[in-house]
């Protein structure tokens, strides 16, 4: 049979080359007709069609171009092979046998391949191989996002979302997370912000309209102090949700600050963007009124423009699916529900106790919450304990569960290391430009006043009376500190003081 091509291009190198091209590109056809027919856009689809298998094709091609330039010279050297590929003779009946059964293994391989490659692709999509795959690296943030409200959004939703660009940056900057896994050169606890997260344009408000972002909504918050009688409070507020489209009513409140017709700035001195010198917010106008910190040593003359940031919905809503819950807000809830009874003397206090020792393991916290609960109220309260066994069962039960959601000791992990900027009262949050420090040259100030974001229409006290009024009322301090409330931070007292 005549040969189509020069003797040098049929040689073992160069026919392996040819084989891993061609099945390479098979595959590439087969999953961009399934990303082009499915309903939806896959994003780890885009990562082994665009990314994975060119490279083996291209390894093919670069195998099969060695193969050529080896054998031509093998050629000019006089070296010859006796026999360049097979001698196969269909018409004698083994022959016939062996080819039939190559083609048929063939096809059969590469469709086992195709299945295979698509099923690896649908278990990369999945929110087990983002929380498992690396477990001891990720347990804590999958278990957040397992009790999170976005619990039923896929990680690769939030982590990529779709389009070319953001397949490949993410998947090249979880090339150095792979390697930090293997070789264990991951910090402990895992860094946030991610600097290299999509914006929530992309993302957030994908769901999360922007223009729909209207009105006032009620929310309402039950405390328990923590003296013996575990006096429990409430607080009623109307926060100012604000909107972002103009056509619809006042463009003013919280999400003000994201509003597209609205562009502010702020440049962040530290990693975690806790510490916030400056701001800038231009108008609708065009006009722009920069705020800086009055009492900050930040040498402003040293900013640094690539780090200025333009604020999204991320910068308030900073743990969307990941949060690690305050001790005090947690067994708060706790005892709203029933799942710890108030009854229990100093309960409140006991829980946020036990929570908060320095355990070096999780399994020594979960023992030593036990102790130290039943250790408590032996000790002090004896007949309660021997009366109402049960009821210190299901608080250390609870206190347990708190406990396995929001600490992790091999991972350095605890509310403490990721400050959640909705609020002010357990991290700096609002608190970060709204301080009263803030001020334009102009003589404006970023306030701090309460009403700023919300209005409080009601408070009451276990024995007190209920104070009310739709207009709002005065804020009254669970504990008479006087009036040291209204010049020091939530935080500084009730969660994480620098």
């Amino acid at each position: 049979m005549r040969k189509k091509l020069p003797t040098y291009f049929y040689n073992p190198f160069s026919f392996s080359g040819y084989s891993i091209s061609i099945i390479s590109f098979g595959l590439i056809i087969f999953l961009t007709i399934i990303e082009l027919l499915s309903p939806e856009t896959k994003p780890y689809m885009g990562i082994i069609t665009f990314i994975i298998l060119p490279f083996f094709l291209v390894v093919g091609i670069v195998l099969s171009v060695y193969g050529v330039v080896r054998e031509r010279k093998r050629l000019k050297k006089g070296i010859s092979r006796a026999y360049l590929l097979p001698l196969i003779d269909l018409n004698s009946p083994k022959h016939r046998k062996i080819a039939v059964r190559f083609t048929l293994g063939l096809i059969f391989f590469l469709l086992i391949s195709a299945f295979v490659t698509y099923k690896a692709y649908e278990f990369t999509e999945t929110d087990e191989f983002c929380g498992t795959i690396c477990h001891s690296v990720m347990s804590p943030e999958y278990s957040a996002y397992e009790f999170s409200p976005h619990a039923r959004v896929k990680c690769v939703e939030c982590h990529i979302g779709s389009g070319a660009e953001w397949y490949i940056r993410s998947k090249l900057s979880g090339a150095y997370q792979v390697y930090a896994v293997l070789f264990n050169t991951y910090t402990k606890p895992i860094e946030t912000p991610i600097v290299n997260l999509r914006p929530a344009q992309g993302t957030c408000e994908q769901c999360h309209w922007p223009k729909h972002f209207l009105g006032e909504k009620r929310r309402e918050f039950t405390y328990f102090l923590s003296d013996e009688r575990n006096t429990r409070w409430s607080i009623n507020l109307l926060m100012k949700t604000g909107g972002g489209n103009i056509e619809a009513g006042p463009t003013s409140g919280i999400h003000w600050h994201m509003n597209i017709s609205y562009k502010l700035m702020y440049y962040p001195s530290d990693r975690e963007r806790q510490d916030i010198p400056w701001v800038s917010a231009q108008d609708t106008t065009g006009k722009v009124t920069i705020y800086k910190n009055i009492e900050s040593d930040f040498n402003f003359a040293e900013m640094d423009s690539t780090k200025l940031r333009r604020m999204d919905c991320i910068d308030c809503h900073n743990r969307p699916s990941h949060i690690y819950y305050n001790p005090s807000s947690s067994v708060n809830l706790a005892m709203v529900q029933g799942w710890e009874n108030p009854d229990l003397p100093f309960i409140k206090s006991v829980s946020v106790e036990a929570l908060e020792k320095n355990y070096s393991t999780k399994v020594i916290a979960l023992d030593s919450i036990s102790i130290f609960v039943e250790d408590f109220y032996s000790s002090n309260y004896p007949d309660i304990f021997r009366n109402n066994k049960s009821d210190i069962e299901a608080a250390i039960k609870e206190i347990q569960k708190i406990y396995t959601r929001n600490y992790y000791p091999s991972m350095g992990v605890s509310w403490k290391k990721f400050p959640n900027n909705i609020g002010h009262l357990y991290y700096k949050g609002c608190f970060r430009c709204h301080d009263g420090k803030h001020v334009s040259d102009d003589g404006k100030v970023l306030s701090r006043d309460c009403n700023t974001c919300h209005i409080i229409l009601a408070q009451k006290f276990e024995k007190d009376a209920l104070r009310i009024s739709l207009g709002g009322i005065d804020y009254k301090h669970p504990v008479n500190i006087g009036a040291a409330w209204k010049n020091t931070n939530c935080y500084v007292c009730h969660g994480v003081e620098e």
